[in-house]
């Protein structure tokens, strides 16, 4: 029989905020490996100095696609209670990449674009501090 202090934590509040800070993983991640040669372009600024280095690197779409795969299942597993603590980390992970190559606001001349890509970013630390 299950006790008191699991269903509490698998229900209760924990559960449910995991629920909700997972859902922006499964849904970003699902969009992502739908638009994954769109997202190729800006991924290419980060993705091809490693290509330079290690020769036969995956393109810039394929490590988007693992990305947004990434995001998807460690979200539904974070979201189930599944290993959470490493569910978290993974997905943590998974923001430094996104982080790097789509929200790069210090590159950004245009005012209102770089303010765009600032909270964008402060958006995408506040997660990685949730998810810690």
């Amino acid at each position: 029989m299950l006790q008191w202090g699991y269903c509490h934590r698998m229900f209760g509040l924990r559960g449910l905020a995991r629920t909700l800070l997972a859902g922006i993983f499964v849904v970003g991640g699902a969009s992502a490996w739908k638009r994954s040669a769109k997202l190729a372009t800006p991924a290419a600024d980060v993705v091809e100095p490693v290509q330079d280095v290690l020769p036969g690197s995956p393109t810039a779409e394929q490590v988007v696609k693992v990305n947004a795969g990434v995001q998807v299942i460690a979200g539904s597993l974070f979201a189930l209670g599944i290993a959470p603590r490493v569910m978290a980390i993974v997905l943590g992970g998974s923001l430094v990449p996104t982080t790097l190559a789509g929200h790069r606001f210090w590159e950004v001349d245009d005012e209102g674009n770089r303010a765009q890509k600032l909270v964008q970013f402060l958006m995408l630390v506040s997660r990685f501090g949730g998810l810690m």
